[in-house]
């Protein structure tokens, strides 16, 4: 069973930063790509920033120049680096990967959500 699980949200004030994390876990043959989806109340869930397995990136551009999206292969983990945070960040923030498991069809997994708030 796959599981991704992460980690990294809490309060911040505007200006702030933050620095989400993502692991996944289990019976995993390959990560394709990894990414964060963010979603405020009462609004769709929107995707905030991807990476590929080569390390090519993309961003929302509501996120571009603030945020700065990594993964770490070694350690299946992926990273999101939050700057200059504003309160229209703030929102459930969900770690999202392309998966294949040992044995099992390539699928998308998701994790449980973390919250981000930025107020003063």
């Amino acid at each position: 069973q796959v599981q991704l699980v992460e980690s990294g949200g809490g309060l911040v004030q505007p200006g702030g930063s933050l620095r989400l994390s993502c692991l996944a876990s289990g019976s995993i043959f390959s990560i394709h790509a990894m990414g964060w989806y963010r979603q405020a109340p009462g609004k769709q869930r929107e995707l905030v920033a991807a990476v590929g397995s080569g390390d090519s990136a993309n961003y929302a551009e509501s996120v571009k120049g603030r945020f700065t999206i990594s993964r770490d292969n070694a350690k299946d983990t992926v990273y999101l680096q939050m700057d200059s945070l504003k309160p229209e960040d703030t929102a459930v923030y969900f770690c999202n990967a392309d998966i294949t498991p040992w044995g099992r069809r390539r699928n998308d997994y998701w994790g449980q959500g973390t919250q981000v708030t930025v107020s003063s």
